[in-house]
């Protein structure tokens, strides 16, 4: 039996063909072609947490905010292929995901703007600082959500964090994974927008220190 579609691929397909069809050379292939290349870039076995299930659970929260979202497509792409290059190793993964993105954008012949738009999106997962626009903070916000769970919940995304980095041994790991804590703990508010501030704020803060607490006892 054919699996059934996820929300976030028929809203990506939608985008592709969308696209497509208002050019002079449809492509009707191309949304089939660019969903498979993103299943099998985020399918890959050593991606724990930074897999589909992610993606899904990022368009989820997006989704409650929709009607907030001032370019709903753009969105969708920057959701699909923020982490489509990612490698633990590496310090570029936003750069490289964002100039992927731009590529497939350029395929549809999207305004250059758009794309640019997308393109940061992607590059403030690196920080998830502030942006200049409010698409970018309800992206990035979305984008932290898991840090805002429930405690059972946030336990099985850092343990699969660690499952990613598990070439590094604790003595290495535990320092890296503090200073990426310390860095949300010290921000003024880890979420910018209303939406998420109220929804998650408080149990993120939890959840880090209590991460923060058990990386010290190793």
């Amino acid at each position: 039996m054919p699996k059934p579609i996820s929300g976030l691929e028929s809203a990506f397909r939608t985008v592709i063909q969308t696209a497509t069809a208002s050019t002079d050379n449809p492509e009707p292939g191309l949304a089939t072609q660019l969903w498979n290349e993103v299943q099998a870039a985020y399918s890959r076995p050593a991606r724990t947490y930074h897999n589909l299930q992610h993606l899904e659970d990022l368009f989820g929260e997006l989704l409650a905010v929709k009607e907030q979202i001032q370019d709903w497509d753009m969105l969708v792409l920057a959701t699909v292929y923020h982490d489509f290059v990612y490698n633990p190793l590496k310090k570029d993964n936003e750069e490289k995901s964002a100039k992927v993105a731009v590529d497939k954008l350029n395929l549809l012949h999207w305004p250059k703007d758009r794309a640019m738009a997308c393109y940061d999106c992607i590059l403030a997962t690196r920080s998830h600082q502030p942006g200049n626009s409010s698409d970018i903070n309800y992206f990035t916000d979305a984008d932290l959500s898991i840090l805002g769970q429930p405690s059972p919940v946030f336990a099985a995304y850092a343990a699969n964090i660690r499952r990613e980095y598990k070439f590094f041994p604790d003595l290495a790991y535990g320092p890296g994974r503090r200073r990426v804590l310390s860095h949300f703990l010290h921000m003024e508010r880890i979420y910018k927008t209303p939406h998420f501030f109220d929804r998650y704020e408080k149990a993120a803060r939890e959840n880090l220190q209590q991460e923060m607490l058990q990386l010290s006892r190793i």
